[in-house]
C-alpha cells in the first residue's frame, strides 16, 4: 500500500512513517505543509493519505482543507485525519461528495496498532472510519431537515457503529444483539434511506455511514 503522511511535527512523522514501513507500506511521501499535501496527492496518487488537521501556517485547520483540495484535484483519494483535535468545520466538505474512502481519528485515542492499520486499510479500500467522538461533534451540526427522519434510535445506533469501521459481527457484540438481528437493522436502513439492491452491500453500507455524517 502506497502511503502520503502529513504532519508538521518531524518526530510524529517519522514515527508514523517506521510504523506503516512495519507494516509493509511504502511511503512515497513526508510533507509538513497543506499545499505539499495537495501536491504530493496529485503527484503520487496515493492509495492513502495520513493527515494532520493543524498545519502551517496559522496551526487551525490547513490538513482538512488540504485534504479537501487533495480530493477535488484527484477526486476520491482516500484521507485518513489523524489528530489531536476534533475540528468539524471543514470535515462536512470532506464527506460531501459521498464518495468514501475517508476517516478521521484522533491520536490518543488510537491505542491498538492493528486497529489503527485495519482502519487504514479500510479507507483505501473506500471505506469509512471515524472516532466515536468526531461522531458525536458531527451529529451536533444537525441541519434542520433530518435525512434520517424515520431511521429508529436503534437504528441510528447501528449506523453510529458502522461510522466507526464496525463489521455486522462487531455490530452485534457491542449492541448483545444476534447477527441476523444486526443484518435486519441494517436491511431496514438501506431501504429507509432509498439504498437500492442494485448497489454492493457495501457501497451501500458507505453511503449509508456518509448519509449519517452529513446529516
Amino acid at each position: 500500500m502506497r502511503v502520503v503522511v502529513a504532519d508538521d511535527a518531524s518526530l510524529i512523522r517519522s514515527g508514523i512513517v517506521r510504523l506503516l514501513e512495519e507494516f509493509d507500506c511504502q511511503v512515497v511521501a513526508e510533507v509538513g505543509d497543506g499545499d505539499s499535501l495537495t501536491a504530493a496527492v496529485v503527484e503520487h496518487r496515493p492509495d492513502v493519505s495520513v493527515v494532520d488537521v493543524r498545519m502551517p501556517p496559522s496551526f487551525t485547520d490547513e490538513g482538512l482543507r488540504a485534504a479537501v483540495a487533495a480530493r477535488q484535484r484527484v477526486p476520491g483519494a482516500p484521507v485518513l485525519i489523524l489528530s489531536q483535535y476534533v475540528e468539524v468545520s471543514y470535515a462536512d466538505d470532506l464527506l460531501a461528495d459521498a464518495r468514501g474512502a475517508v476517516g478521521y481519528l484522533l491520536k490518543d485515542r488510537v491505542v491498538n496498532v492493528e486497529e489503527f492499520m485495519e482502519g487504514l486499510h479500510r479507507v483505501a479500500a473506500g471505506g469509512t472510519v471515524f472516532d466515536p467522538q468526531v461522531v458525536a461533534q458531527l451529529m451536533v451540526r444537525r441541519r434542520a431537515k433530518d435525512p434520517l427522519e424515520g431511521i429508529t434510535p436503534r437504528e441510528r445506533e447501528v449506523l453510529g457503529l458502522m461510522a466507526e469501521g464496525h463489521s455486522n459481527q462487531s455490530i452485534a457484540r457491542a449492541l448483545v444483539v444476534s447477527d441476523p438481528a444486526v443484518e435486519k437493522h441494517i436491511r431496514s436502513i438501506f431501504a429507509k434511506l432509498g439504498l437500492h439492491a442494485e448497489d454492493t452491500d457495501h457501497h451501500r453500507r458507505v453511503r449509508a455511514v456518509l448519509t449519517f455524517l452529513r446529516a
